[in-house]
């Protein structure tokens, strides 16, 4: 979860150079839906992305699963249109229509071409409100997620994420796969899909994001076409905000490879505090800065421990943490731990000059330049309302980055990173541990090249 989470706020952070003179648009669709649109007519395209607030969260007890499994099978026929026949219906239109959840939310993804937007429109409101769950789809469906469950039971980077994840959140949704567990897909029937589409996709829980080629007016009623015929409430109600449970400490769970998959996470922040944009300067500066970092050029530029480390800001919906990950050899890996928690401590010690505007320049710069395209700044609109930014949001964000102090991110990282609240889950036989805690690195201990470095 926490990964998809992330994924969402850093293409949020990333937002302002979709279209920095670009006009969002609120609309009310004669239904009452609200969408926040960027009209665009320059080609005749336009892009939906919706949004159900709760999403995989939603799974009643016992049934973890249920919302994974029926977001996949809604693409498996609609109406009187089995599986390979609504596929069809899409493809002759150059129609997109996708689907996929994560403990935030559900999404729903539709691109279709101006002339065609009203055909595509009726497959998707099909989709939504009359999904067929046919007994060979649920079934060929449920094997791919027991596929899915079955090789992250295999892989330990699945195993330290999902470690981290429990120990982080115990009970919540959070603390557990949205894929359930073989023995619950297992026992998931036709009726449980239903119930979960109801627990999820009704009128009140729904945010759009929409670009393109399509007027307010225009807008408002194809939303009421898409939409219009979904329940008003959703059956269950949202997920109380999660407890972060992390307290320190370190993990190890066995498994026999010459590697060690380390993840680590502590206390995050949420976005909407006004601390929100120094820590994320901070983490820039500390781990999301890729060779740029602290902990890249500490732990693979200086020393060679591992071909790559990094960290990130996990703002969920329900909860918060700072989290990150790296590899490394089972001799060595107890020595990068220590590492990390050294460099986690020096944060709060403060930022250089050179660092902070290094940081500045990238975070207002050259990442943002990576977002466009009408479907992204569909889902970028949709995702902003999603976790509660305001509509002006765009226009102000470099100003908030720029706006971050060498004081600030110090200020900051005193509160967050404290090194006796960051937990390790190692997956692997790492050596070096003593009574399960690394040993910390001697004092003045001479530095080697790293082999791994590539060439400048």
């Amino acid at each position: 979860m926490i990964g998809k989470a992330l994924t969402l706020v850093l293409t949020l952070l990333g937002a302002p150079a979709l279209a920095a003179t670009a006009e969002i648009e609120e609309v009310t669709s004669p239904g009452g839906i609200k969408a926040w649109l960027v009209e665009d007519d320059s080609i005749p395209f336009v892009a939906l992305d919706i949004q159900f607030k709760g999403g995989a969260s939603l799974d009643p007890d016992g049934k973890r699963g249920a919302i994974n499994l029926m977001t996949a099978l809604l693409e498996e026929g609609a109406g009187t249109r089995d599986a390979t026949q609504f596929a069809q219906a899409v493809e002759d239109l150059g129609a997109r229509i996708g689907f996929s959840v994560n403990d935030d939310s559900l999404s729903v993804s539709f691109r279709a071409l101006s002339e065609n937007r009203a055909e595509a429109a009726a497959l998707l409101a099909q989709a939504l409100t009359q999904p067929r769950f046919d007994d060979a789809a649920i079934e060929r469906v449920r094997a791919q997620v027991q596929a899915v469950i079955r090789a992250d039971d295999t892989n330990p980077r699945s195993i330290a994420s999902r470690e981290v994840a429990r120990l982080a959140w115990g009970e919540h949704p959070y603390g557990t796969s949205l894929n359930g567990t073989a023995q619950s897909v297992a026992a998931l029937s036709r009726q449980d899909l239903v119930a979960a589409k109801n627990r999820v996709l009704a009128r009140d829980r729904v945010v759009v994001g929409a670009a393109g080629d399509i007027g307010a007016e225009e807008l408002g009623l194809l939303l009421d076409r898409i939409l219009g015929g979904l329940p008003a409430e959703a059956t269950a109600p949202l997920p109380e905000p999660a407890e972060l449970q992390l307290e320190g400490g370190l993990t190890v769970l066995d498994w026999d490879s010459p590697q060690t998959i380390v993840s680590f996470a502590g206390p995050g922040i949420a976005i909407d505090d006004p601390d929100y944009f120094a820590a994320f300067v901070a983490n820039h500066i500390l781990g999301g800065g890729g060779f740029s970092s602290r902990l890249m050029e500490e732990i693979r530029e200086r020393r060679g421990l591992t071909y790559g480390i990094g960290t990130g800001l996990a703002s969920g919906v329900f909860g918060q943490m700072w989290q990150g990950s790296m590899a490394g050899s089972n001799a060595t890996v107890a020595e990068a731990v220590s590492l990390i928690r050294q460099e986690w401590a020096r944060m709060s010690e403060g930022v250089t000059e050179q660092e902070l505007a290094d940081a500045k320049t990238y975070l207002t710069g050259e990442y943002p330049l990576r977002f466009d395209g009408n479907g992204r700044i569909a889902a970028i609109l949709s995702g902003m309302q999603l976790i509660g930014l305001p509509i002006d949001y765009i226009a102000g964000r470099n100003a908030k980055v720029e706006a971050v102090t060498a004081e600030d991110v110090a200020r900051v990282a005193a509160q967050l990173l404290d090194e006796d609240r960051l937990s390790f889950v190692l997956v692997g036989r790492p050596e070096g541990l003593e009574n399960g805690v690394p040993a910390a690195p001697a004092e003045g201990a001479e530095v080697e090249t790293n082999p791994l470095a590539p060439s400048q």
